[in-house]
């Protein structure tokens, strides 16, 4: 199988340190039971495999809502939203603890930060698919647009900025809260019905605003923190330069690239794509925005220039061809069959970009077990990244 890596990306990755500063609001709070948590979970579950199974849990129960509702216009039932609910806590709490879980086995590496980002990558469009779905934003389909974009966005702006600084900054109103608040919206649809966001409300209209108005205050407050650091600050590099010595602008156009495509595509649909089928939509190009954000995680952690182009662009590319001329084929089929390829194209990236790193690492990715034919010299790093504690 061909290598991803590079030797020289591969020797950077385990120079690499995590670094973060800040603390959200509840996060302190959480802390306790986080640790108790961890205490309960065996020593040989790998922290790789702790990272995934919250996500499944995650994207399964989603799913589930995405099925019943795939306009984000239809009625689950009860049990489908508690069911959300869960499998997003159960995400929070493994996604909490896999670092604190690798500090306990002696099984940190760098592998535990890219797979961990790589996983909340994927997890994000899932995430806020869900909370659309609980207050039927469907309805307005261009604050879907705008809501799931958004958070895109603004996940990759917070891996733009790491790696234009080199340090991963959290606000006061971070992800913690971000979840905890989904989870209420999900159990308070399951108690009272989907009728609730109904409401009547003074000021902002409909009860279902009232997420969507508080989402756009945090956006806003988490914009001013990145970009205020990327074109403020500027870059810890060479004469204000990425950590990698590259343009701190050039991060944008990957990412800038997949939304503008969404964009012209949804616009310009005769069928009235994204309206109709606004679940898969969204997954498709969250999908594809998921790889692109992987691949700046990468060149964040090997110190390394980003490319324009990627594979993961040819979904949306046969859309955009679709249209341009005039429907050779339906549009349903041509989004299922860019929904696919996004799916099997990251999935093929990511298998071998863990192996590369096992290889090199001398390690498993699902198993704490360290490979026969030794680390090439690699000791793992006293902190595994992303910890809650910076665990997260």
């Amino acid at each position: 199988m061909p290598h991803v890596l590079s030797e020289l990306q591969l020797k950077r990755l385990t120079e690499h340190k995590y670094s973060a500063t800040g603390s959200s609001i509840l996060e302190p709070l959480m802390q306790k039971f986080w640790r108790w948590i961890v205490e309960q979970i065996p020593l040989w579950w790998a922290p790789n495999a702790i990272t995934l199974t919250g996500l499944f849990c995650n994207v399964a129960t989603t799913i589930i809502l995405c099925y019943y509702s795939p306009d984000i216009q239809g009625k689950p039932p009860a049990w489908a939203f508690l069911l959300c609910a869960s499998g997003l806590f159960m995400y929070q709490v493994l996604d909490a603890i896999d670092g604190k879980q690798a500090r306990r086995t002696n099984s940190s590496s760098p592998l535990g930060e890219l797979f961990d980002h790589g996983c909340d990558s994927v997890s994000t469009v899932f995430v806020v698919l869900g909370c659309c779905i609980a207050v039927q934003l469907g309805k307005h389909p261009s604050f879907v647009f705008i809501e799931v974009f958004t958070t895109i966005f603004l996940f990759y702006a917070a891996h733009w900025q790491t790696y234009v600084t080199g340090t991963m900054k959290f606000g006061k109103l971070d992800v913690t809260e971000a979840q905890i608040s989904i989870i209420t919206i999900h159990i308070l649809t399951a108690i009272f019905g989907i009728e609730i966001w109904d409401t009547p409300v003074p000021v902002i209209g409909e009860l279902r605003f009232a997420p969507v108005y508080f989402s756009i205050f945090t956006a806003i407050l988490a914009s001013r923190l990145y970009f205020g650091t990327i074109f403020i600050q500027g870059g810890a590099g060479k004469n204000g330069s990425t950590i990698a010595g590259t343009s701190t602008l050039f991060p944008a156009l990957p990412i800038a690239t997949v939304v503008i495509l969404a964009l012209i595509i949804s616009y310009k649909s005769a069928s009235n794509l994204f309206e109709t089928h606004t679940t898969l939509y969204c997954v498709s190009f969250g999908i594809v925005a998921a790889k692109v954000i992987n691949k700046l995680v990468v060149a964040h952690m090997t110190k390394s220039e980003m490319d324009l182009l990627d594979p993961c662009l040819t979904g949306p590319s046969l859309l955009f061809l679709n249209q341009y001329f005039n429907m050779l084929f339906n549009e349903h089929i041509v989004l299922w069959l860019a929904c696919i390829i996004a799916i099997l194209d990251l999935f093929t990236w990511s298998r071998k970009v863990c192996l590369d790193i096992c290889e090199f690492l001398g390690i498993y990715c699902f198993s704490i077990r360290p490979l026969q034919s030794g680390n090439n010299g690699y000791e793992p790093p006293v902190t595994r990244s992303k910890t809650k504690e910076r665990d997260h």
